[in-house]
């Protein structure tokens, strides 16, 4: 099976559902460790995302001098 593509914006969104969860309290102990993990893998990929696009741009604007 085909892995879906990373969509920057699904994954922030994904990251502000799970931080509203921890401030509001809604998370029973039993789920908070994984929430935690799934937002720190989501932050990683965010990070990556963001370092990539940088290097592409940087790339684009090189090549134009």
């Amino acid at each position: 099976m085909a892995k879906k593509a990373f969509s920057f914006n699904e994954a922030i969104t994904e990251i502000e559902k799970i931080l509203k969860s921890i401030e509001n309290g809604d998370l029973d102990v039993d789920k908070l460790s994984a929430e935690v993990k799934r937002a720190s893998e989501l932050i990683k990929q965010c990070q990556k995302k963001l370092r990539t696009t940088e290097e592409e741009i940087n790339s684009i604007l090189n090549d134009l001098v």
